[in-house]
């Protein structure tokens, strides 16, 4: 019978003895031991900061905050084997802005997908997304996001897609005393009315930016601003939240997190916050 069994499923009958051979099962135990171990060190990790993580971000908290270094094949063997998921974020259709009146006007893409030029406070991105929470409710979330370093410089919540949310965004960039622009500093974004306002754009020369724009229809020429929007929606708590005032609250802990626990792979696994310090100190 075992040798009947053996040739219908392609074992070698050495193969199956040595499997259930105590010495094999003793050392199944001892792994299993070491993987329950190890798959508590991943949850902890899993679960810094309350924000679930994929494996990349698994290996770096475990190696900034618990000085503990795994490669990535153990991790995702250990995430496998115990069902650890972090959902993987679905590409969005890009969806564009209303069309701009005639007397708005587009401006040329100077930043040409530049995004990282290695100077905190120079190329600073910014977009507008919506967030449904609670019982069928929608919002707005206007960004400024760093290029360079991917900190959020500024953001603004507001229940209407009109022009204030774009100029807040601006205005509260201006008054944070954290953000220092550096020579040449411009604001890059898609050719969504907001931007092409003559408002806006007014705004912008008044605080001593240029401006630049994507290419129409092109969501890769801002990307990274677009990457941050999903990485958010994936991460964030935000279909939970009752009412508007706990939806801000949420949106102001996890920037808090990303700007400064999140720890990014193409950040030499620095969060945003240590890079843009790192840049400054080798400048």
């Amino acid at each position: 019978m075992v040798r009947y069994l053996c040739t219908v499923t392609g074992v070698s009958r050495s193969g199956y003895y040595n499997y259930f051979s105590t010495k094999s099962q003793e050392r199944r135990k001892q792994r299993d031991k070491r993987d329950e171990n190890l798959k508590e060190m991943v949850l902890k990790a899993f679960h810094f900061k309350k924000r679930k993580k994929g494996a990349r971000q698994i290996k770096m908290v475990l190696q900034n905050q618990f000085n503990i270094i795994y490669n990535l094949k153990r991790i995702r063997r250990i995430m496998k084997k115990y069902g650890i998921v972090c959902l993987l974020r679905k590409a969005n259709p890009y969806r564009r802005m209303a069309k701009a009146t005639k007397e708005h006007r587009t401006l040329p893409n100077l930043l040409n997908r530049q995004f990282k030029q290695n100077i905190p406070g120079k190329v600073l991105l910014t977009d507008i997304t919506y967030l449904f929470y609670g019982k069928g409710k929608k919002v707005y979330l206007s960004t400024i996001k760093d290029g360079s370093t991917n900190e959020i410089l500024a953001y603004n919540v507001s229940d209407r897609i009109t022009l204030d949310i774009a100029t807040d965004t601006l205005l509260k960039l201006k008054k944070n005393r954290r953000v220092k622009l550096a020579d040449g500093a411009f604001i890059h974004s898609d050719q969504g009315f907001h931007y092409t306002n003559p408002l806006f754009q007014k705004m912008v020369k008044k605080y001593g930016l240029g401006q630049s724009m994507s290419r129409r229809g092109n969501c890769w020429d801002n990307a990274p601003q677009e990457s941050f929007f999903g990485h958010f929606k994936d991460e964030a708590y935000i279909k939970p939240c009752e009412s508007l005032d706990e939806l801000k609250r949420e949106i102001k802990s996890y920037m808090t997190y990303y700007n400064n626990y999140r720890y990014q792979w193409n950040l030499k696994k620095m969060t945003p916050v240590q890079y843009r310090n790192h840049l400054s100190s080798v400048a």
